[in-house]
């Protein structure tokens, strides 16, 4: 089995509503960003129980929990999308018999098809088989020559084969896992996650809400053209691939948010029907930034700069070292703060390691992961060079600090910065994506001009005051939540969830 069941502790049966989050590589193994909005909207509903249905690469990742579980987090039930092994004795033998429909069904996946849906969920939950036997039997092989000869006869057949086979392979692992019941699952993307919650909704009957920090499909698309291990067509079909299970789950949602009114509009390009969308700003603990320490007497010697973020390929840390280095040689005083984990991806955080030594920039500091309330009061700025982005979470929390931002034009970042509304005043300065002469022009207009700093920092300030603050989210989602209650008769309770101990 891909799927295990870790159970904090047994709960007593309550006529209140239960709802499974389910994640893709993010809460509660990953710090930031989305796992924080988890976190965040978790603590927010203490009086519903929660459940977490983890999507991971590996087992190595298990039970491995970046965050302390609220008491209203009852189990975290764990998908492993590589729990997989080729060499099994499952790949023996002729393979599993599809039926007629069956390999219609699958037929239409491949061939990006009209796809009944239900009969997929119906195959991969109610019949045993090995995947081996699936994916290494005639059925499979069938189908993808028929894709191969329409479609591209042009490369060799036995490496389109293979890819094929590690294209369907996590879709197929994702689909054979169980699932835990539950009244609403709300998923934090589409992708692997809204796949899972499709498949609740169809056989549970249960809600299903999609809350898309960043729109999955086009993250993935942006990704997969960059990655140097895809090559050639099996770009494009990687891509398909995505929009494929996107457009499952807004065909199931109930109900599809989205961070800003850009965002929902890519949602209706990639085929969500527009009655199901709504605009839902994020929201941070305002009152948590409050009274920061400020600056000591040693750090009134430099210009700091906060960069608050994962040390990831999509934040594009090298550019902003090297807009850093350039910016340096202009302004001595700088020192760049780089404040967050380096082991999400291990390699490249060494390349960012060993970019500081070729460029030899001194006064470059990784911190690793902290509490990010015993350095923002101490920042000058910050800065965030990411070459996709949502709603950035960090900006708005550089906003409660009073602190300015420098950010690529990416996701939601042009209304931070600028506001949505005429007559607002900049809270910092926009670059285009690894513009190195921008960032780092940026970072010497700001250093060298302390009444700018301080007034962006006001407006970022008021711009988070106005419409972001926990509060306001959670009220929506309150909403959202109660919504779903009154559909299915649950009831709302007010009361914080009680686990019930085996002394009570």
């Amino acid at each position: 089995m891909n799927y295990i069941i870790r159970f904090r502790t047994e709960s007593r049966k309550e006529s209140r509503m239960k709802v499974c989050i389910v994640a893709e590589g993010c809460y509660p193994y990953v710090v930031g960003g989305v796992s924080s909005w988890i976190h965040s909207m978790i603590r927010s509903f203490p009086n519903l129980e929660f459940q977490i249905l983890a999507i991971i690469s590996n087992r190595s990742l298990s039970g491995k929990f970046a965050y302390e579980l609220p008491e209203n987090v009852t189990q975290v039930h764990e998908v492993y999308l590589e729990d997989f092994n080729w060499d099994g004795a499952g790949g023996k033998g002729r393979g599993i018999h599809l039926t007629k429909k069956e390999y219609q069904a699958v037929r239409s996946l491949i061939l990006n098809r009209e796809i009944d849906w239900s009969v997929i969920f119906e195959l991969f939950q109610n019949r045993t088989f090995s995947l081996d036997k699936l994916l290494m039997g005639p059925d499979f092989y069938h189908m993808v020559s028929e894709c191969y000869r329409k479609n591209y006869p042009h490369i060799v057949f036995s490496d389109f084969l293979w890819t094929m086979r590690s294209i369907y392979l996590p879709l197929f692992l994702v689909l054979k896992s169980r699932i835990p019941k539950a009244d609403l699952y709300h998923c934090v993307a589409t992708g692997y996650a809204g796949v899972l919650g499709s498949m609740a909704k169809y056989l549970y009957g249960c809600e299903l809400l999609i809350s898309e920090h960043g729109i999955y499909t086009r993250e993935r698309e942006e990704e997969i053209i960059k990655a140097s291990w895809v090559a050639g067509v099996y770009k494009n079909i990687w891509i398909e691939q995505f929009k494929k299970m996107s457009l499952l789950a807004y065909d199931q949602a109930d109900i599809v948010t989205s961070l800003y009114a850009r965002a929902r509009q890519l949602q209706l390009e990639l085929g969500c029907p527009a009655e199901k969308t709504r605009v839902t700003p994020n929201g941070i603990d305002v009152e948590r930034l409050a009274d920061l320490p400020g600056k000591t007497e040693e750090d009134k010697k430099m210009i700091h700069i906060g960069a608050v973020l994962r040390v990831t390929p999509i934040k594009d840390v090298k550019t902003m070292i090297q807009a850093f280095a350039f910016a340096k040689k202009k302004v001595d005083r700088l020192k760049l703060w780089i404040m967050g984990p380096c082991d999400e991806d291990e390699q490249y955080a060494k390349e960012c390691f060993d970019l500081v030594e070729a460029l030899n920039v001194k006064d470059v500091v990784f911190t690793g992961r902290v509490d990010i309330r015993d350095y923002l009061g101490r920042m000058d700025f910050t800065i965030l060079t990411s070459i996709s982005e949502g709603q950035p979470l960090t900006i708005l929390e550089s906003y409660a600090a009073h602190k300015p931002v420098i950010a690529t034009d990416v996701g939601n970042c042009r209304e931070l910065i600028y506001g949505d509304k005429e007559g607002e005043k900049p809270a910092g300065i926009l670059t285009h994506i690894m513009n190195l002469e921008e960032i780092s022009e940026a970072m010497v207009e700001l250093a060298e001009n302390d009444k700018m700093r301080k007034g962006m920092g006001e407006a970022g300030y008021e711009r988070v005051m106005a419409g972001y603050k926990v509060q306001d989210m959670k009220q929506v989602y309150r909403g959202i939540y109660q919504e779903f209650a009154k559909k299915r008769n649950e009831k709302w309770n007010e009361e914080p969830f009680h686990i019930k101990k085996p002394w009570e």
